[in-house]
């Protein structure tokens, strides 16, 4: 998986096109069919390639992914009028049953979803590979058909649940409860655990390890409010001793440091210097070689989105009274005079396209540095191959923080807060601080409040969160502006799904739209 290239076969895309006048009378032309495939060993694992090609495609997470997650968090402003309509739309609110953005990662999803199916049901074909071989094969279709379940419950709630490969318009699916989604995605997780590796060799690297699926299905309880079964599967990462935090924090975003000890899934993509592809489904010999991120995000890039003053006011600052800056600041955010490109460049207002941000009172240019490539480059086109990494250490010690708070055991929440504030290049004076103490269950829910979003930030985290915070009754203030109460809490089901999918309605549509 690390840095190669890869062939993904035509025929995994299930299409089969006639070129004879003959096939009106034969089967249809534009049918499903997976009949030729799937003889061995070999091509099994190339149909789990194209699962994870999906998932790294311009349609999720090379692109569409994280403009979804972060536009609908407070993590963000836009970064001018360069912002397009469908994506300003969510930032403010006003998307549609038509949102682009949001149609388009539904639909990734989906893919995502028939291709793991098809690996699924076909798998009994394959008799070349050892069971534990075709056993860890399958179980990392099985992973990332669930994370594609958990991110589609997460965002839509009820949504379609195929269970199998569809070979018909007939097949399809009415809405599932999301508490039968996320039912099955437990059972699915829980399943798969015990037939993934704890690591992988080099050449592997990027496949779905045994810490990856306990840390989804530990995400997947904490959606649900289940903080005991969180806590379950987040000691067993913790217990493992297979992670820990780096020294350096911004390791966690730069091109040299990808699959550090502190990653628990990324999704790999080529080193940086190749040509980005615009196929959103991942397709051909060169899908998602690389991920736009950086020109989306960057100061000296198209600089769509920056960050909003509420993130940035949320830092610690000695200028505020703290007493000490959040080294994290710096590292997450570029600001007017400071080196890049190597130290060889300098950055100035009028390189950073659109809108300033207001800091302590103070107009100025702020943009993204997580995930970017100016660090080491001075382009005004970059695409990248920084890996994206969607599951860290840290995220484990926060939630445990939070699920040990719910059982009321402050000393022990308190204790896994630290543990982030304490890494080397971060080294802030721990809990209780002048401004959060940690007496009460309140104040260290706060506290962690603060300190995922510190951590965290534009890590396509903070949109779960408040999902999750909202319907769980946490949150003490709304922290969306725009937030209607019976339309917001869900994405609307796409539009081009109600009238494609014969077994949803108009009137099945989520409230609000």
């Amino acid at each position: 998986m690390k840095k190669k290239l890869i062939i993904i076969y035509a025929l995994l895309l299930g299409i089969a096109f006639a070129c004879n006048d003959d096939s009106l009378e034969k089967v249809n032309p534009n049918g499903v069919t997976v009949d030729g495939f799937y003889k061995n060993g070999a091509e099994l694992s190339s149909g789990v390639t194209s699962v994870y090609s999906m998932l790294k495609s311009n349609n999720l997470v090379a692109r569409e992914w994280f403009f979804n997650h972060d536009l609908r968090s407070d993590d963000v402003a836009a970064g001018g009028g360069q912002l397009e309509t469908p994506r300003n739309q969510l930032l403010l609110g006003t998307h549609d049953t038509g949102n682009g953005v949001m149609g388009t990662v539904w639909l990734a999803y989906y893919r995502l979803i028939h291709r793991a199916n098809s690996v699924v049901d076909n798998s009994e074909k394959v008799t070349d590979l050892a069971d534990a071989d075709k056993g860890r094969l399958l179980a990392e279709a099985r992973f990332l058909r669930a994370f594609a379940y958990y991110e589609l419950a997460a965002m839509w709630g009820d949504v379609p649940l195929y269970k199998n490969y569809v070979l018909t318009v007939d097949g399809s699916l009415p809405r599932t409860p999301v508490d039968e989604v996320y039912a099955y995605v437990i059972s699915e997780l829980q399943a798969v655990q015990a037939l993934l590796p704890a690591t992988y060799d080099a050449a592997n690297q990027g496949r779905a390890t045994k810490g990856a699926a306990q840390m989804l299905l530990a995400r997947v309880y904490l959606q649900k409010g289940d903080y005991a079964n969180a806590k379950t599967e987040l000691m067993k990462i913790y217990d493992s001793k297979v992670y820990a935090l780096v020294d350096n924090y911004n390791d966690n975003f730069l091109e040299e440091t990808e699959f550090n000890k502190e990653s628990i899934f990324e999704v790999n993509f080529f080193p940086s210097g190749g040509v980005y592809n615009w196929d959103g489904d991942g397709n051909g010999a060169t899908a998602g070689t690389e991920t736009v991120r950086t020109q989306e995000y960057s100061a000296i890039g198209w600089r769509n989105v920056i960050p909003s003053n509420s993130l940035l006011a949320e830092f610690e600052k000695t200028t505020k009274g703290d007493a000490k800056t959040d080294p994290r600041y710096d590292d997450s955010f570029y600001f007017s005079g400071e080196k890049y490109n190597n130290g060889a460049s300098t950055l100035t207002d009028g390189q950073q396209n659109g809108n300033s941000s207001v800091v302590d009172g103070v107009t100025m240019k702020v943009s993204w540095q997580k995930y970017s490539l100016m660090y080491k480059m001075n382009e005004s086109f970059l695409t990248g191959g920084i890996n994206q990494r969607i599951m860290r250490y840290a995220e484990t010690l926060l939630a445990l923080a939070e699920v040990e708070n719910e059982a009321g055991n402050i000393a022990e929440a308190v204790k896994y807060l630290n543990m982030v504030r304490a890494r080397k290049s971060v080294s802030m004076p721990p809990y209780p601080t002048a401004k959060f103490p940690v007496t009460t269950k309140d104040q260290v829910f706060a506290a962690i409040v603060h300190e995922k979003r510190v951590e965290q930030s534009g890590e396509q985290i903070r949109n779960r969160d408040i999902l999750r915070w909202r319907k769980l009754g946490k949150l003490k203030v709304e922290p969306l502006a725009y937030f209607q109460a019976n339309k917001h809490e869900l994405l609307p089901i796409p539009q081009q799904e109600v009238d494609n999918n014969p077994k949803i309605e108009p009137g099945d549509q989520n409230p609000g739209y």
